[in-house]
């Protein structure tokens, strides 16, 4: 594996980049990420500042001749998604991320990159770093605790950035620039139950559904990626065969597609089970041929466990996570293609006591997230569970009259001979939240290509990251005037 990134073409953004993967910054861990960049501000000589929400501001003053332009904040997260194979021996908050050269791509070793937003970030070092460029007033945002809940976005106070425009560094698609988002609704589902003595007289398996490619439960659920979730409890109402469930743990974040479920269960018969889970995984395979190409339903015999759910909360679990509104809800009629309204249902995991699910709500409308948290507050709370609703944000509404936005226009024309595409994204972009604080900001969102984010598939075009950052060079040396 060829891990030298400085050999890649620009060479200061690859620096950046590489230099963040050697630090470890999962969400809720990005103590030495902000170190790194408050290190760089002072090596620098530049103004900076960390806010009550931990977030890390820099500005850099205008070139001379260039005092006239609208100042603008470029924005990006500090913290990434940990996600990594089941074989991976790896951890998040200690161990560097293994980033390597795959041909045409940066990618990493068996784990997320962090591409999503660390190449972001890294643009923004190296734009304050540069005193060769040429650009108006700039101010460096590197928010906080996205990936999990927008934390820095929605902690950020009025009063600090004096900019006119906010170029967010956090789309995933070269060549498109986004003028809207979706808004987002957190879902906490909590079905208690009293555990009882597991019977004698049964065989104890465990179940597991993986192999799934899982991804951004926003960018990727418009692709139709099967739910590992879903699709185990599904096999449970599916089987002849009798059960009962002893635990149940399957997904991982909020904000990821489920690649892989599990559950311990008693059976009566072992092989009978064993060869139903196989004809289902001919089932899946079937179904989503052309959209997964790796599902596996394995059945395996394994200790024997004290404890189990009881029958009938396991069977009206399944019910449940099987019948509750999940992936698209609702496509775009303005704008073809876009998904309008999601949900993922991300995490079911048992503790003994309760089992606890998350869902994460998308829509770009409000009252379609409204109506679909009411949906699925009303299939769970039919089973006995307690949902909390929660961490309610509105999305961002384009302006398809934004000035910074005809300025990119021209400027993508004038460097490759033809426009951008112009759409919004399916996704909890920090510009809404953003917007709200400081509601005069000309926002534009955009990026290199990233594949696979939040998925230890994550990979970044090379070529896309030089392209990339060529646009946002031109951009801010060709910023509106004030």
């Amino acid at each position: 594996m060829n891990y030298n990134l400085e050999q890649l073409k620009p060479e200061l953004v690859w620096k950046h980049f590489k230099a963040i993967c050697q630090i470890p910054h999962p969400s809720h861990h990005e103590e030495k990420i902000r170190e790194y960049v408050v290190e760089f501000a002072k090596a620098h000589n530049l103004e900076y500042s960390v806010d009550e929400a931990c977030n890390v501001y820099i500005a850099k003053p205008a070139t001379p001749g260039y005092e006239d332009r609208k100042g603008i904040v470029i924005q990006a997260h500090l913290d990434m998604v940990p996600q990594k194979n089941n074989d991976k021996v790896f951890d998040f908050e200690n161990d560097p991320i293994e980033a390597y050269i795959d041909g045409e791509w940066v990618t990493a070793n068996g784990t997320t990159l962090g591409a999503d937003n660390g190449i972001g970030a890294a643009c923004i070092l190296a734009i304050l770093e540069d005193n060769t460029l040429e650009h108006g007033a700039i101010e460096g945002l590197f928010t906080a605790t996205e990936e999990t809940g927008m934390d820095g976005a929605f902690g950020l106070k009025g009063g600090l950035l004096k900019g006119d425009i906010l170029l967010n560094l956090d789309s995933e698609t070269e060549g498109e620039l986004y003028v809207g988002c979706a808004g987002g609704t957190d879902a906490n589902i909590t079905l208690p139950y009293t555990a009882e003595v597991a019977p004698q007289g049964w065989s104890a398996v465990k179940l597991e559904v993986k192999g799934l490619k899982g991804g951004h439960s926003g960018i990727q659920i418009g692709f139709q990626r099967g739910n590992a979730n879903r699709l185990l409890c599904r096999l449970l109402l599916h089987t002849e065969q009798e059960w009962l469930l002893s635990s149940i743990d399957g997904g991982g974040l909020r904000n990821a597609i489920p690649r892989e479920a599990q559950a311990v269960l008693l059976v009566k018969d072992v092989e009978a089970f064993k060869a139903e889970a196989k004809a289902y995984e001919k089932t899946l395979q079937s179904e989503f041929e052309n959209i997964e190409d790796s599902i596996v339903v394995l059945v395996e015999e394994v200790v024997y466990p004290t404890e189990i759910i009881p029958a009938a909360v396991a069977k009206n679990l399944a019910k449940a996570v099987v019948g509750a509104p999940n992936g698209v809800v609702k496509m775009s009629v303005e704008m073809e293609g876009l998904v309008q309204t999601s949900t993922n249902l991300a995490r079911v995991v048992s503790d003994g006591k309760s089992v606890k699910m998350q869902c994460l709500l998308r829509s770009s409308v409000s009252s379609e997230k409204v109506a679909l948290g009411e949906a699925i507050k009303g299939v769970f709370e039919l089973i006995g569970a307690e949902v909390e609703l929660s961490g309610s944000y509105d999305g961002w509404k384009p302006n398809m009259e934004s000035p910074i936005l005809k300025a990119m226009l021209a400027s993508y024309e004038a460097l490759y001979g033809k426009k951008p595409a112009v759409t919004a994204i399916h996704a909890g972009l920090e510009c809404g939240i953003i917007g709200g604080v400081y509601p005069n900001l000309d926002m534009i969102s955009f990026g290199p290509t990233i594949c696979y984010p939040h998925s230890p598939d994550e990979k970044v075009e090379i070529a896309s990251v030089a392209k990339f950052y060529e646009f946002l060079l031109h951009t801010l040396k060709n910023a509106p005037a004030k």
